[in-house]
């Protein structure tokens, strides 16, 4: 089978726990929706930004680490050094995190709360300890079990949040005299999808008993030392990358021209819009699980990896852009998805969604790009493109924000997305050349910007539902018989493999 069929079947699996996994989670949105109004909801949103942060100082880039000396040094030493360094390192930075928790508590307008704080340092010190044992299922080619494991944690989190505001919420509110009424501590209030999510971290920490077994202590000095090395600027990538996914919801706190509740309030609404841009980004994710440890295997057995980096670069905006359409030319149904019916304010969020879409097929066209850089152990060049993101992303926030609103978060996320994307092709074609086809993917993506700006002038012309939803479906079979025509002698000789070929043990 070709190296891009095994690339396909094993993103297809980390697709499918990604797709499904998020799309399970995602159905949290119209639920946490419905109950919360956009201050609260804005208040969950900031907490797991918070989150998103401390991964990556807890993870500090060790899983792609862990993939480029895997290559070609022994992957149970790589493991070994890599997961006791994580564990010494979680146990630190939990213990000297707990003193400032109030004062961070404060600073986030969650003073009443500290306890919220203490149980996201718990989930992400957890989901740290699981960062080895998932990135080795992907290096040995496990894709299947990489999918379930993930599967199960997400389906208790789900549960959970499910349990325990649904059912015993609604028998507390109602008066109820049962067991599950009892159980609800209304004080705990949006407390309670923290706790879920902690319970989902412990049980798949529990389910990957048995890569956590493979471990033993052991500490290389020298191979630490060179792993240190290379990890050290991807923990600048990663949190110059968070900055740019996150530091939006905390700036509208400060920067929006309102009270603190209608700062509240937009970061609600911003959060939840945000979200719709689910589809590529679930595509991104399983494609950089499957293509990460791909792209370091092809570096060392295939002498013609560089024209195999172009073909899955071609592909992979083929696809970004294709889900680039399903949502923006169908948002009358995805807006349904935001708890509309309840809280009809979030609507007014819908305007930033297609901006968002683009900045993300950006930012997954940048991580292909990223790949040059590590190869050829540049991280530190890496770093710096992420730190430019990063100054323009805040640059365009504080200066727009006041004026713009959350808009100004729309467009800084395209504006830090576009320059990163550029600067790492101009970079990358100079130390570890690529035969990009950049006219042909850059004509695809504006052809479907032109694509999505005729369905809005049609949705002027007809506003009726019937119309629209015609009009998105000819957009999206214009695009494929565009595509077909274009790659048609490519696409002639593929062979698309069925699932069942790929190398995946469970």
């Amino acid at each position: 089978m070709s190296t891009l069929s095994k690339l396909a079947g094993q993103t297809f699996w980390y697709g499918l726990s990604s797709i499904i996994g998020r799309f399970i989670n995602y159905l949290l949105t119209p639920l946490l929706t419905g109950i919360y109004a956009s201050g609260k909801y804005g208040d969950i949103s900031i907490l797991f930004a918070l989150a998103a942060f401390l991964n990556i100082v807890f993870s500090f880039g060790m899983e792609t680490t862990y993939f480029r000396f895997s290559r070609d040094m022994d992957e149970k030493r790589v493991f070994n050094t890599g997961q006791t360094l994580l564990i010494l390192t979680t146990l630190l930075l939990y213990a000297g995190l707990l003193a400032p928790l109030p004062a961070l508590a404060s600073l986030m307008r969650l003073e009443t709360h500290p306890e919220y704080l203490r149980w996201v340092l718990w989930i992400v010190a957890l989901d740290t300890l699981a960062v080895l044992p998932f990135s080795r299922l992907r290096h040995l080619g496990r894709p299947r079990m990489f999918a379930i494991l993930k599967l199960l944690g997400i389906l208790v989190n789900v549960g959970l949040v499910v349990f325990f505001l649904v059912l015993c919420k609604g028998d507390h509110e109602k008066g109820r005299n049962t067991l599950w009424a009892a159980l609800y501590k209304p004080d705990i209030d949006i407390g309670y999808v923290f706790l879920a999510n902690l319970a989902a971290s412990a049980a798949t920490l529990l389910l990957l008993h048995r890569e956590l077994l493979g471990w033993r202590p052991a500490f290389d000095f020298r191979l630490l030392g060179r792993m240190l090395a290379y990890a050290s600027p991807l923990l600048v990538v990663g949190f110059g990358g968070m900055v740019n996914e996150t530091i939006d919801r905390f700036m509208i706190l400060e920067r929006f021209a309102g009270t603190v509740e209608e700062a509240r309030s937009a970061n609600g609404i911003y959060s939840a819009n945000y979200k719709l841009a689910v589809l590529i980004v679930l595509f991104i994710q399983a494609f950089r699980m499957g293509a990460e440890p791909f792209f370091f295997r092809q570096s060392a057995e295939n002498t013609n990896a560089p024209v195999m980096y172009a073909r899955v670069m071609k592909f992979f905006v083929i696809a970004c852009c294709l889900g680039f359409l399903g949502v923006v030319l169908f948002l009358d149904v995805w807006k349904h998805f935001m708890g509309i019916r309840r809280h009809p304010e979030y609507l007014q969020g819908l305007m930033i969604v297609p901006v968002l879409m683009l900045a993300k097929i950006f930012l997954g066209v940048y991580y292909n790009l990223s790949i040059w850089y590590k190869l050829t152990d540049r991280t530190l060049t890496g770093a710096w493109i992420t730190l430019g993101g990063a100054l323009v992303t805040v640059a365009v926030n504080y200066l727009l924000i006041p004026h713009l609103g959350y808009m100004a978060c729309a467009w800084a996320t395209f504006l830090c997305y576009g320059s990163m994307m550029v600067a790492s092709y101009r970079l990358g074609q100079r130390h570890y050349r690529v035969p990009y086809a950049w006219k042909k993917l850059t004509a695809y993506v504006v052809i479907c910007v032109m694509l999505f700006l005729a369905h809005q002038v049609l949705r002027q012309v007809s506003p009726g539902i019937a119309w629209n939803h015609a009009g998105g479906v000819a957009g999206i079979l214009l695009f494929l018989a565009i595509v077909a025509r274009v790659e048609r002698r490519e696409l002639a000789g593929m062979r698309i493999p069925g699932i069942g070929q790929t190398r995946a043990g469970t």
